[in-house]
């Protein structure tokens, strides 16, 4: 089987989607899709490796002040801006400033919030993604600044639109926390470490927020992803002949 974290210089969390499978007994192509946390820092040989890979497309969804801070333009492929802001750092910001005192609690609720929002504010990026999956051939990265929340979202949506269980989602959901580094300085760098340990981490909850979300107000994933992402049976079969084996 190959290895689906990719050990890179400039990324910790560059991981391969293949190899889940489906309930009708296919399995996603290795090598095809591709999630990340941000793409800014790859060095020489990261970029060499990639393009050995022949990735085409990348998608970010990093807000405007982290595409400010760590941009990239690789020629090796076309970056595409979805961009999703990160409402945790400004609540977190705004509980601060008024005083009060950040806990592992309260930044639980406060993740899980930022997933609720992936269901009804931004659910427009999401759709984008799918439309460039079907539009495009080549192999595609996707990522935010840690390749944890947006990108976990995105690779939820992925794996369940290409028929893979529920279980599955969440081990490669999880599959963060044995490999993201976070970055020594942090822009709550204010926050006690058990704050920072949620923020910087992936729990169960942060995605049953949005799952509970998405069963209560549109009456499941399918037609979620039908009603709102446009991704009907049609275009999910599409998306099967394209990606599973």
């Amino acid at each position: 089987m190959p290895d689906r974290v990719l050990r890179l210089e400039g990324s910790s969390n560059f991981r391969d989607l293949g190899g889940y499978t489906t309930a009708d007994g296919r399995s996603l192509q290795w090598r095809r899709l591709f999630r990340s946390d941000h793409l800014a820092g790859l060095s020489a040989a990261d970029l060499q490796a990639l393009a050995e890979l022949n990735i085409g497309h990348s998608v970010d969804f990093r807000g405007v002040n982290e595409i400010t801070a760590q941009g990239y333009a690789w020629p090796q492929f076309t970056r595409h801006a979805f961009m999703v802001e990160p409402t945790v750092v400004q609540r977190t910001q705004e509980l601060l400033a008024a005083g009060h005192r950040m806990t592992a609690a309260d930044t639980v609720g406060l993740m899980q919030d930022t997933y609720r929002s992936f269901v009804k504010v931004n659910s427009d990026r999401f759709a984008r993604l799918f439309q460039l999956l079907l539009q495009s051939e080549a192999p595609l990265v996707f990522h935010c600044t840690a390749g944890k929340d947006r990108t976990g979202w995105a690779a939820a949506l992925i794996l369940h639109a290409l028929g893979v269980s529920r279980e599955q989602v969440m081990e490669d959901y999880l599959l963060t926390n044995a490999h993201y580094q976070r970055p020594p300085a942090t822009v709550a760098g204010r926050l006690p470490e058990e704050v920072l340990e949620v923020l910087w981490r992936v729990q169960e909850p942060f995605l049953d927020a949005a799952m509970d979300l998405v069963d209560r107000d549109h009456g499941g994933m399918d037609r979620y992803l039908a009603e709102v992402l446009g991704m009907d049976r049609a275009a999910r079969a599409q998306l099967a002949a394209r990606y599973l084996a």
